[in-house]
């Protein structure tokens, strides 16, 4: 039975905790919503569950509904212990979410917010949130077309989001050790904070925070990124310790990486760049107004990708990996007025262009087959959702993470087995996107 669950209100966002769980020995499965979670077969047999909400862009009594009913789904299948993964950038209605889950889980319970990810470079100091040595309203997410953040201090942000009162407990008090921050975690609640945010810089920071909230005996939802949730889980020996899933040296004989790149931003344009370098590496543009646009136009405009690349896989030299990108050539477009043209309701431009990424690549695999693929890489998590919808599967059984935030799963259900890796817009360096095809062909060697 599963002791430990979680919602995140994105898909990449539940498989960056899971892979952590799994990596420790915790056999995990992300579940793209409750639903899926409610018509799964075998949950029984795992350690961790998580689920995805899909709540990050949603009116806050939409967030509200979405995470309180994914928690109760949880409640039904067993889970003792309670996270709310939150995106390292604070996108999202994360205070709201928070009041979501408590009010499930019950009156006795109390958050503690641990944002720190010192894997990725995510810390928190003072209250403040410093991404990669840069104040976070400084990185690019400040700027997010969807879900923008607009302040860098974290109980402040909160405060403006949940109705419950937040404390902060500073990194003098972490420094000092378990019994100083068991001590400070009382006081905040003995002042009526059900929701502390707690500063930290290094995984050992995390760890003291999770041994002083075990020791306290509390009623804990875990509010964090992934690693804290890990901590506690290590400290009540609940799973191992952490240590890679390597797989063994690949064959990449007349196999293709299938590349969906949903994410507009800087950081995935410069890794498709460099990885585009390398001749065995084919980039497909696909316009993204037919996407938006929908009917014929869609259609017409996937199947042109889909025709491309089925004349690539079938020809006598098959492309190392294909790239389908709607955003890193031409103009960028403000889907928000892309939006307001068509009066749609915001996010439907999105929306489509995710939908056709995911439509393209269902197509591919259908026509050539699996016997072809070495495996998927997605760039976003709406694009990964929309992938994995257009393949009809629900569910990914995750195992490890190239790097940080870069996580390796396995596909459930239809093509089973698969392997997929899925990365966030803004995360990894120059080469990150030629690791992930290389690991790719491993994954496919197991």
């Amino acid at each position: 039975m599963p002791l430990i669950g979680a919602v995140a209100d994105d898909l990449t966002g539940a498989t960056t905790t899971g892979v952590l769980l799994a990596r420790s020995k915790a056999r995990t499965a992300v579940y793209f919503n409750e639903e899926a979670a409610q018509r799964a077969d075998g949950a029984e047999e795992l350690d961790a569950i998580l689920i995805s909400s899909n709540s990050r862009p949603l009116p806050a009594n939409e967030a509200y509904d979405k995470v309180k009913s994914a928690t109760a789904a949880l409640k039904n299948m067993g889970v003792k212990y309670f996270s709310k993964r939150i995106d390292t950038t604070f996108r999202g209605g994360v205070g709201v979410e928070v009041d979501a889950m408590l009010d499930e889980v019950g009156a006795d319970s109390v958050a503690v917010v641990v944002p720190a990810m010192p894997q990725s470079r995510r810390t928190l100091v003072g209250g403040y949130s410093v991404i990669d040595g840069v104040a976070l309203i400084n990185t690019p997410v400040a700027q997010d077309v969807r879900t923008p953040v607009k302040e860098n201090y974290i109980p402040r942000l909160l405060s403006g989001q949940t109705r419950r009162k937040v404390g902060l407990v500073a990194l003098d008090k972490i420094l000092a050790g378990e019994e100083a921050v068991k001590k400070a975690l009382e006081e905040k609640r003995a002042d009526g904070c059900e929701v502390i945010v707690c500063d930290g810089i290094t995984l050992e920071d995390v760890e003291t925070i999770a041994k002083a909230c075990i020791a306290l005996k509390w009623n804990v939802v875990a509010v964090d990124p992934g690693p804290f949730t890990a901590k506690l889980a290590f400290c009540r020996d609940l799973i191992q310790a952490e240590e890679p899933n390597l797989p063994p040296e690949a064959d990449e004989t007349g196999k293709t990486v299938l590349i969906a790149a949903g994410s507009a931003t800087p950081v995935t344009k410069r890794q498709m760049e460099v990885l585009c370098e390398d001749q065995r590496h084919v980039r497909i543009p696909v316009e993204p107004i037919p996407l938006i646009e929908g009917g014929e136009w869609a259609i017409a405009e996937a199947d042109r990708a889909v025709e491309r690349a089925v004349e690539l896989l079938q020809s006598d030299s098959q492309p190392r990996a294909i790239l389908f990108e709607t955003a890193l050539h031409g103009a960028l477009l403000n889907l928000d007025e892309e939006d307001n043209k068509r009066h749609y309701a915001g996010g439907m431009s999105a929306n489509r262009i995710n939908a056709g990424l995911g439509s393209i690549v269902s197509k591919v695999l259908e026509t050539v087959g699996r016997e072809k693929i070495a495996g998927l890489y997605t760039t976003g998590g709406d694009t990964m959702v929309n992938v994995c919808y257009q393949l009809g599967v629900e569910c990914l059984e995750v195992m490890d993470y190239v790097i940080p935030q870069t996580d390796v799963g396995r596909l459930v259900g239809s093509y089973g087995g698969l392997p997929v890796i899925g990365k966030g817009g803004l995360t990894g360096n120059d080469n990150t996107a030629c690791e992930i095809v290389s690991r790719l062909f491993g994954e496919a060697a197991r």
